[in-house]
């Protein structure tokens, strides 16, 4: 059972490496305008995921949360999102998947979350940097601080 749970879990951070890949370049092409708004909307992500019993199943359909689910939809949902055609909807969907993503990976015994956990910091860390105001990148420290905690 313990290497079914391996191939699983080594399957899944595949999969978001695959996505933050495609994520990062897309944050990369953003303006610094745009790169401010992203950085307002994962201030809100965050702080509506951190209040959630199970920070990891957020964006998931309710029916579908369950404690047992090491995952929820809420990244295949970001992701989705992404690639719309609509800028407000696609940094919506980069909000939400770093969100999830970071919540999924953070408390990861496999090496390959971890490093993916690692790379998501340092993309927190500079989006932190485009947060609009002093108060905005208060709350984002805020915010982070009590995902974290």
């Amino acid at each position: 059972m313990r290497i079914v749970s391996r191939l699983i879990a080594l399957s899944r951070s595949i999969q978001l490496n695959r996505q933050f890949r495609e994520i990062q370049r897309e944050i990369d092409s953003l303006p610094l305008a745009t790169r401010r708004q992203l950085a307002a909307l994962a201030v809100k992500e965050f702080s509506s995921a951190s209040q959630c019993e199970f920070p990891h199943l957020y964006g998931t359909p309710g029916e579908t949360q369950g404690i047992e689910a090491a995952w929820g939809k809420g990244a295949e949902v970001g992701f989705t999102r992404v690639r719309s055609d609509n800028p407000h909807v696609k940094l919506r969907g980069i909000a939400l998947w770093l969100t999830v993503a970071y919540f999924e990976t953070k408390d990861s015994e496999y090496g390959e979350a971890q490093n993916l956990h690692r790379q998501l910091m340092r993309t927190l860390r500079v989006l932190r940097e485009y947060a609009p105001a002093t108060t905005a990148q208060d709350r984002w420290t805020a915010e982070i601080g009590r995902a974290v905690a």
